[in-house]
């Protein structure tokens, strides 16, 4: 895959995928503010799938699972500006402002691509990636407080969002794994997200599912891939990207242990009626 990043400082970087695709399951630690130049991306989590494509900024929140799958577009590269919201920043932000925050129920992607005053904040960056890291810190700081304010002046819910500094907590742990268990994530992060320590997640989730984590995980991923196969009609490369398998060939293969027929197979007997 061929990425390359440039950076102006560590919160702030220039994003480029010359491939003609990527995908990763990730959470990320930290609040992101990223706005298309070119390319698309589908963004698929527990609640919802979305897709963003030139000019479109969105805000994708901390501790949030989600499968990324990032495209090129019209012989153009997937290019992005990407600011990083971490913890840091915003605490030294929010000490200097007395706010009463109502924590977002749920965690969602926030769009903000209808907004000319944050599209020219972060537009106004392309230029400093030329000066090659020569542009003053504190320049590229004030750059983010620019970017929160317009944020806080444009979302009302987004106090909830970017104040709230608490780590996971100890979460229902069949109601979280049944919306999250698509992603291809390490039993660590599981485990965090779901506010536990990895023995107490393996031990937790033994006398909820009466099945270890992984195999749990592999059969409700195959039944999903079954499901949009047979009955959304969908194919098998997007299938496999879109229930948490790494790569095409050992979906094939877990798929066809699993039903007896591989989905090729599958997709080839739906097209005969």
């Amino acid at each position: 895959m061929e990425h390359t990043s440039e950076y102006l400082i560590p919160e702030i970087k220039l994003s480029c995928y010359e491939d003609k695709f990527s995908r990763t399951d990730i959470v990320f630690d930290q609040h992101m503010l990223i706005w298309f130049i070119s390319g698309e991306t589908k963004i698929v989590q527990s609640e919802a799938t979305h897709f963003f494509k030139t000019n479109d900024i969105f805000l994708i929140p901390k501790n949030k699972p989600a499968t990324i799958i990032n495209y090129p577009k019209d012989g153009l590269p997937h290019k992005t500006v990407v600011m990083l919201l971490t913890e840091k920043v915003l605490r030294n932000f929010y000490c200097e402002i007395e706010v009463k925050t109502k924590n977002s129920p749920i965690s969602k992607i926030h769009s903000f691509s209808k907004s000319p005053l944050l599209q020219s904040c972060l537009a106004s960056l392309i230029p400093y990636f030329d000066m090659k890291g020569n542009i003053p810190k504190n320049l590229a700081l004030l750059k983010i407080t620019e970017a929160i304010s317009i944020l806080r002046a444009i979302d009302i819910e987004i106090d909830g969002v970017l104040a709230n500094f608490d780590d996971p907590n100890k979460v229902n742990l069949i109601s979280f794994m049944e919306k999250n268990y698509m992603f291809n994530m390490p039993l660590e992060k599981f485990s965090y997200l779901t506010g536990r320590s990895l023995t107490t997640f393996k031990r937790d989730f033994m006398k909820a599912f009466n099945i270890t984590p992984q195999r749990w995980l592999t059969q409700k991923r195959l039944e999903l891939a079954h499901y949009q196969l047979s009955e959304k009609k969908s194919k098998p490369i997007e299938v496999c990207y879109e229930v948490g398998f790494e790569n095409l060939s050992h979906f094939s293969f877990a798929f066809k242990k699993q039903f007896g027929y591989t989905p090729t197979e599958l997709t080839a007997q739906r097209t005969k009626y």
